[in-house]
């Protein structure tokens, strides 16, 4: 039985030119960059969908009433702005210290 990382895992990573099978570190990296990216907005999205469910709906049922859209709608919106605003700081913070590197 094969664990699902066969020889598509390991071809995935190699240089693609018929390399004999070494590993290109510069598409390594893109790729561990992009997969960090994406659990980065997976987690973003469900801090975001938890936090906001748990503020606005009272009580689940079968539709959001209005006021529970509105409050959803601004919830994410502040979310969204303190989560962009943290990175922003995050990102400038570093650039600071590699410069000063």
């Amino acid at each position: 039985m094969e664990s699902g990382f066969g020889s598509d895992f390991s071809s995935d990573f190699s240089s693609g030119a018929g390399g004999g099978g070494k590993l290109d570190p510069g598409l390594i990296m893109e790729q561990v960059k992009v997969q960090i990216a994406v659990a980065n907005a997976q987690e973003l999205l469900q801090r975001m969908t938890d936090k906001c469910f748990r503020k606005c709906i009272g009580k689940p049922g079968g539709a959001l009433d209005n006021s529970e859209q509105k409050c959803i709608a601004m919830c994410m919106d502040r979310y969204m702005d303190a989560w962009n605003t943290v990175s922003r700081a995050y990102n400038s913070r570093l650039q600071r210290e590699r410069a000063n590197m």
